[in-house]
């Protein structure tokens, strides 16, 4: 037998097997464990084809166009809470305003107020689909082909968005809906009808999952490893601003450095990979000299002891693919000059 015809015999075989039954994403079933937010139904004969969910993370709601120059919002909503990101497929009959009014209309019986609505790209802003194909913007859900191209790039058409709010005895629950007409170039039976990206941020006070950090712990981890990471120092989203309950494992940073008065270290900012390096090469600097300056004045240690740096994402403990990993990777360490 040629070479060439036993080429062509194992390509068409593994062809085949692609496209056995089962072998396929059935798109007419809910994703396996996706479950519709409350509060929030879905479009009647919407399917869920992807579904992300976090017990505490930040993100952006959008109050205003998107600027295509900026990359971003005009306007948003900086919010933390529990997350839950979920993209319906419409049925092939709907259109992205029979969709969207009626999300107005279900989310505005449930109590919810309007942040922010638009339709067409004059008002929602041009390339306004980049909210969620760019990976940076935090949007997106990458499980997959399918559901990295849903929107795929120029394939988008009357893009329309809502945003609203609701306070709660649970939390102030923030929600954001897109629809869009779209083609999607990694399967076709997800194509040429309105997808549905929903995400619902319900802020309330985060889980303190991590320890304190006490004097003894961190002399201990310096003299052993040169280094130690600090999770009990919290900022503001993307701020560098630290927060009150920070103020315990500060102490016991000083304390540390009362006890060591000849000790000098490189105080780290490091934050996810969310968003540009640039960009968070400059907020992981500023939060770190926010710690010095914060233990200086507050203090009193001396200044020449401390040398603020940031390394944005670049030395990661865990991977950045989760949200468990990027939690790891957002804190300041002290490593030994």
């Amino acid at each position: 037998m040629k070479t060439s015809s036993l080429v062509v015999q194992i390509l068409a075989m593994l062809l085949m097997a692609l496209a056995r039954p089962g072998m396929a994403r059935d798109l007419s079933k809910d994703q396996p464990g996706a479950r519709d937010i409350a509060g929030v139904p879905r479009f009647g004969g919407s399917v869920i084809i992807g579904y992300r969910a976090s017990q505490f993370d930040e993100a952006e709601i959008p109050a205003g166009p998107w600027d295509k120059a900026k990359g971003a919002w005009q306007e948003a909503i900086e919010v933390e809470g529990r997350r839950t990101r979920i993209i319906y497929i419409a049925p092939p009959d709907a259109s992205s305003l029979e969709v969207i009014r009626n999300y107005e209309q279900a989310l505005a019986g449930s109590g919810y107020e309007t942040i922010y609505q638009c339709s067409g790209y004059p008002e929602c802003g041009e390339k306004v689909e980049q909210f969620y194909i760019d990976d940076s913007k935090g949007k997106k859900l990458t499980d997959s082909h399918l559901l990295k191209y849903v929107f795929s790039d120029t394939s988008v058409e009357e893009p329309r968005i809502y945003t609203a709010r609701r306070g709660s005895s649970d939390g102030d629950s923030h929600v954001f809906v897109f629809a869009a007409f779209q083609d999607n170039f990694a399967d076709s039976q997800a194509g040429d009808r309105v997808a549905v990206f929903v995400e619902e941020v319900l802020a309330k006070p985060m889980q303190d999952r991590m320890v304190l950090i006490d004097a003894e712990k961190m002399a201990k981890g310096l003299g052993e490893e040169g280094r130690i990471a600090l999770y009990g120092i919290h900022f503001d989203f993307d701020k560098a601003s630290i927060r009150e309950e920070s103020r315990s494992q500060l102490e016991e940073m000083a304390r540390m450095l009362n006890e060591q008065p000849e000790l000098e270290v490189y105080v780290v900012g490091h934050t996810d990979n969310k968003g540009t390096l640039d960009y968070n090469m400059d907020l992981s600097r500023r939060r770190a000299e926010a710690v010095v300056q914060a233990l200086i004045q507050s203090y009193g240690i001396l200044g020449a002891r401390l040398m603020p740096m940031g390394v944005a994402s670049l030395s990661p403990l865990a991977t950045n693919t989760t949200e468990e990993g990027r939690a790891l990777n957002r804190r300041v360490e002290l490593v030994v000059k």
